[in-house]
Parts: structure tokens; sequence; C-alpha cells
């Protein structure tokens, strides 16, 4: 081995050693987070998905008052949120399934402190249920509200994963409520 090739040898073998050194240092982010949650209304999927299924009125979500938009159901729609204290999420749509009885959108913008993610989007799917009853299934992913290393807990993955969660379970539990009374 000539002494160039020894030198190329030792630099390699020296930056493996660096590399491997340093590596806590370096270790990646944040992991992309999943919630999913479903119900079962008493109602046929149909019905269901005439309450949820235009994605200009989310006024069946606590705690939005208000729900204004562009485009309607069009691929590239947008939405604004209006929350019960007047904080807005906005929100874009991506994928629009009527036949599948189904949409997939994203927010585009929202607080952390209002709903601690980042790069979050969601699909909403209705499907058949025994019984002519249906099954209304919210699905997301995303990123905790805290893109670096060491997130303060109320920006953590479980933090977010609480705070999703607990949307997806009360506003189900709402829309079942509301579906199965007639209101």
């Amino acid at each position: 081995m000539g002494p160039a090739i020894a030198g190329v040898a030792a630099l390699a073998v020296a930056g493996m050693a660096l590399t491997t050194a340093f590596e806590p240092v370096w270790a990646h982010g944040p992991t992309r987070q999943k919630v999913r949650e479903s119900i079962e209304i008493n109602a046929a999927p149909a019905k269901v998905w005439a309450v949820i299924g235009n994605f200009q009125d989310m006024s069946w979500l606590q705690p939005v008052t208000k729900t204004t938009g562009e485009k309607g159901n069009e691929i590239g729609a947008t939405r604004t949120l209006t929350l019960t204290g007047g904080a807005t999420v906005e929100e874009e749509l991506y994928k629009y399934e009527p036949d599948m009885l189904s949409y997939s959108y994203r927010i585009t913008k929202v607080d952390v402190k209002v709903l601690p993610v980042t790069n979050y989007s969601s699909t909403l799917t209705v499907s058949p249920a025994p019984d002519g009853k249906a099954k209304l299934e919210w699905a997301g992913a995303f990123y905790r509200g805290y893109p670096n290393n060491d997130p303060p807990p109320e920006l953590s993955d479980e933090a977010a994963r609480t705070a999703v969660s607990g949307l997806y379970k009360t506003g189900l539990e709402a829309l079942k409520k509301k579906i199965e009374s007639g209101s």
C-alpha cells in the first residue's frame, strides 16, 4: 500500500471514529406520530357523510364556533376554523373522495399553544358497520409541536398524541350524539 492510499485509509478510519463518537450529539429529531380513533353511529353511512362530508362546515366539532373558507370541496380548498376564545386553525383539503365517503386535509397554520403539533394531516372516513350502522374513523399523522430535541413537556410527542386523541374522541362522541338524537 502506497503512502497516498495509506493516508486516505487513515482519514476514513478517523472519520468513522468521529462519526461514532459524536452520534448521540447528532441524534435525529422527532418521529411522526399517528392517532386513529373511530366510533360506531346508529345511522346509515350516507346520513353520517351528509353531516361531515362538506369540508367547509365543521360546525359538528367542538370547540369550532365558525368555519369560513374558499373553493368548496375542490382539491386545494381552504378553510379557517375559529375556536371558542378566538384562536384560529387554517386547513387545506388535499384529497376528496365522496364515492368512498372520505376526505383528507392538512393544517397549514396553527399556534402550538392551541394544538401542540406540526406537519399535521388527517383523514375522515365513513364506512358501513353491522346492522345498518356507520363507522366513522378519524386518523391523523403529525409531528410534535417542538421540532428540536428535548421538547418542553407541553410540546412533546406524548402531549401531541394526547391532544389529538382527545380532540378526536370528543369530536366523535359529540357527532354520534348529534346524529343519533336527530339534532
